[in-house]
């Protein structure tokens, strides 16, 4: 296990389409748009550089004016994943460099987060993606499907990834169930494994849980999660969401 911080960059996929909250990647906060905000975070973290992929000419121009790095990528990507993997074709990104992916939306993401996702793949050679998980502290949110769960191996890699509540506990009464832990959408992958994936179809289990880490697991693919001990700000999904998120960095 290396202590010595692995070279990585940073990837933010964002695009004009939001259907809950229109332009949203535009979103003003502060004087500055919501996605500006994502890759002056990502900027404090190590990464090597920070690139905006977007299908919109308009973030295009919003990130030019505040000199970030930013690829137009096609309109027609189903995901995210697909996004990035065209930016590692476009960067010709050798087969093992470390692509930390950080959602548009996530404009209080803390950096030693994204330096965390980055390490823990680094730590796991034989896996092909990294991500992280925080123990559930409240109850509620075990059987809640929008909070996705995971259970991990003794190696600290995913076993499976549900909306389900998982692992399930036969009886309440004994001592010896383990933690629930709510999985955080903050992915690392190495781009020889993005380039894999744009060519995997879709997995029954990704399309029952509209999941879709489970399609890397369903083809046999390793995913390392690194356990924090608590969730960072929750990112911006609403309207309610946005105005939390200017008060904080108002304050």
């Amino acid at each position: 296990m290396s202590n010595l911080s692995p070279e990585f960059l940073v990837v933010i996929p964002a695009r004009l389409g939001s259907t809950r909250l229109p332009r949203k990647p535009l979103a003003d906060i502060g004087g500055k748009p919501m996605v500006i905000r994502v890759a002056e975070r990502a900027q404090e973290s190590l990464a090597q550089s920070v690139v905006v992929a977007t299908d919109s000419p308009e973030i295009q121009a919003a990130c030019d004016e505040h000199r970030i790095e930013c690829l137009l990528t096609s309109p027609d990507h189903p995901t995210g994943t697909d996004r990035i993997a065209e930016v590692a074709q476009l960067l010709k990104l050798p087969a093992n460099t470390l692509v930390v992916n950080v959602q548009g939306d996530e404009p209080l993401i803390p950096p030693e987060l994204i330096n965390q996702v980055a390490q823990t793949l680094a730590n796991h050679p034989a896996c092909a993606i990294s991500t992280v998980a925080v123990p559930i502290q409240d109850a509620a949110e075990i059987s809640n499907p929008n909070v996705v769960k995971v259970v991990l191996n003794k190696a600290g890699e995913a076993l499976y990834f549900s909306r389900a509540n998982i692992p399930f506990v036969r009886d309440p009464e004994s001592t010896h169930h383990a933690a629930h832990l709510r999985h955080l959408g903050i992915y690392a992958y190495r781009a020889d494994f993005l380039q894999a994936y744009t060519r995997l179809e879709p997995a029954p289990p990704e399309q029952a849980e509209a999941l879709e880490q489970l399609r890397a697991l369903w083809n046999g693919y390793r995913i390392a999660v690194h356990t924090a001990s608590e969730a960072p700000p929750a990112g911006v999904d609403t309207a309610e969401d946005l105005e939390r998120v200017r008060r904080i960095l108002a304050s």
